[in-house]
């Protein structure tokens, strides 16, 4: 954890009879990914490190390894290169009863971290072999260390429960990308490829907010990203003929899209399905924009907003603006041939998430015009974007977006959803005819039905609080938990957070559990059709923290104020965990008694 590039490891190994031991290791360079071989053009370095070194397949990326073994004994060592790598063989004797101690040191550089990475790799390699395991182990302990003083939740009453939180937590700090300023986190972690490695809206609204609140640096570097990769949003809006930024579905490289036009195959045909992910998830500009807001009002920090995401707001408000469309009879405006986060359903009108998603951009949008309306760069920005007539549009054009909520009311998720089979889960789930096949797209077997893939009005009223009273939430969770699949690892979490609105933390348990213990149990769905899934779940890691801190404590952070409404289930005692809030930390511990803030 102190640093990424290298990996150390230390085995001791104990003789149970006498014996002439081998031990093999060195560098494997036959990798393989979904794609096939994912590494090319290697060669080798012998000597007391090896190296090497070979570049990517598809990017011809340098990549480069050294290795370096410490024995506590005298030993026989050859070294061979084969097509598979280049490996090394330790002989010895032993006696019953003795020990030996191993300790392997390697480096990994890529040509992403700059100039001569073989080189560097070497050189961290020696320097780790020279300051040995204890004392980078140490190191590693006290990178550790510090991250769990500021995120380590307490929960006392469920050890399970306390295991499953910090186990999430652990997983998502696995893969926090603290090496960089302005990297985010793929879709299943660094140990999935059906991804290809991507980037989805899972980073700004499932771990935005654990990080936000606990280490704001880490949640601007995920920000970053989006605002680095800008450029590929404003190419694929225009691809598709619209204005402003337009962000990928399945984010890679500069923002490109890696999301392809047929990603589900057909279990009984064995042939690939169209689907509309990438063209139709349009409330992906309206989720990151939702973030960058979301940061300037939780942090008070809006340099963020200077350094690009000001602009990152604007282009996609101009994107909503293309996208909508005007009814000529009256006036009204529309986001039509959309898929919200509910995927059993494509190209549906009026999607309720994605409308209030849009809405809340193009606010967005207006609210920083207004802020900075004498600002030099705010000034600057809009003639570089040749902005104004897009505000006058937006002023006109927002507060005319169909809304779906009106309030008392079960929202309709999309225009002519109640007129969809009403059909129960367990009727749907009866129609399955092969484990492994999708419930969406056109012959899905919820397609036609109200059965959703996962959280979606629900996902609504999690992020747009304000809108709805509590008992209006407690209607919609009644209509639509019973008809959510929760064919996605971002489902529970919502549905948890919305019972703990409505005063019912033991109906938000059981999706706490589930969403806490997934890569602990090996829950959540592993098949989209033929193809494996696979790798971590980094949203429902962040969503465990989300149910924990946001639910059951009831956190709240404005403007820098804190705020609690706890909701603590019966089986929680003690809720104790740090936010950092405007620079200081506060531990904040909740009872089934109330709550306390020190620090």
């Amino acid at each position: 954890m102190e640093n990424p590039h290298l990996l150390c490891s230390k085995m001791v190994l104990t003789f149970m009879a006498d014996a002439d031991v081998t031990i093999e290791t060195g560098i494997d360079t036959d990798i393989w990914d979904i794609n096939g071989p994912h590494l090319f053009h290697y060669h080798y370095q012998a000597g007391p490190i090896v190296s090497a070194f070979a570049h990517t397949g598809e990017l011809s990326i340098p990549v480069a390894v050294s290795q370096a073994v410490n024995l506590n004994f005298p030993c026989e060592e050859d070294q061979q290169v084969t097509g598979n790598g280049i490996f090394r063989t330790f002989r010895f004797r032993v006696k019953a009863g003795e020990h030996r101690t191993v300790d392997l040191f390697a480096a990994v550089y890529t040509g992403l971290d700059g100039g001569k990475p073989a080189d560097r790799a070497y050189a961290l390699c020696q320097s780790a072999e020279e300051q040995g395991f204890q004392t980078l182990f140490a190191a590693h302990a006290d990178a550790w260390d510090k991250i769990w003083r500021g995120s380590a939740i307490e929960l006392i009453g469920d050890d399970n429960a306390a295991l499953a939180l910090n186990a999430s937590l652990y997983h998502l700090h696995s893969i926090a990308p603290r090496h960089a300023d302005n990297l985010s986190v793929p879709a299943r972690g660094l140990s999935g490829q059906t991804y290809k490695g991507a980037v989805f809206w899972d980073s700004e609204i499932f771990l935005f907010p654990v990080f936000v609140h606990t280490e704001p640096e880490l949640a601007k570097t995920l920000l970053r990203y989006r605002i680095a990769t800008l450029p590929g949003a404003l190419r694929k809006a225009a691809e598709y003929g619209y204005r402003g930024a337009f962000y990928p579905w399945e984010s890679q490289e500069g923002g490109a899209e890696g999301c392809t036009d047929y990603n589900v195959t057909d279990v009984f045909t064995h042939r690939p399905v169209r689907t509309y992910f990438r063209d139709k998830q349009i409330h992906i500009s309206g989720d990151i924009a939702y973030a960058l807001w979301r940061y300037f009002k939780i942090t008070g920090d809006d340099s963020l907003l200077k350094e690009g995401g000001a602009e990152v707001i604007l282009q996609c408000a101009r994107f909503f603006l293309s996208r909508a469309h005007r009814r000529a009879d009256s006036g009204a405006a529309e986001l039509l041939d959309v898929i919200g986060p509910d995927e059993y359903h494509e190209r549906v009108n009026n999607n309720a998430f994605t409308n209030r998603m849009a809405a809340f951009c193009m606010e967005n949008a207006l609210t920083i015009a207004d802020m900075y309306r004498e600002s030099d760069f705010f000034k600057a920005l809009l003639e570089k974007l040749t902005y104004q007539a897009d505000l006058e549009l937006l002023r006109d054009l927002a507060p005319k977006l169909k809304k779906m909520h009106p309030e008392g009311a079960v929202v309709e998720q999309f225009d002519g959803y109640f007129k969809l089979e009403d059909a129960s889960l367990e009727t749907v789930r009866s129609r399955v005819l092969d484990e492994r096949e999708y419930w969406g797209t056109n012959h899905g077997v919820a397609a036609h039905t109200q059965v959703i893939k996962q959280a979606d009005v629900i996902a609504m009223m999690a992020l747009f609080p304000g809108d709805f009273s509590d008992e209006t939430v407690e209607r919609n969770w009644r209509y639509y938990e019973p008809r959510t699949e929760h064919g996605s690892s971002l489902s529970a979490c919502m549905y948890a957070l919305m019972a703990c609105r409505f005063r019912r933390p033991d109906l938000a348990w059981e999706h706490f559990v589930k969403t806490a213990s997934i890569d602990l149990t090996g829950g959540g769905k592993h098949w989209a059709g033929e193809i494996y899934i696979g790798g971590t779940h980094p949203a429902a890691n962040g969503g465990a923290w989300m149910i924990a801190a946001l639910g059951f404590a009831g956190l709240s952070v404005e403007n820098g104020e804190i705020t609690l409404t706890p909701c603590l289930p019966a089986q929680i005692q003690t809720l104790r965990f740090p936010v950092t809030v405007r620079g200081k930390r506060v531990t904040l511990t909740v009872t089934q008694d109330g709550w306390t803030a020190d620090g």
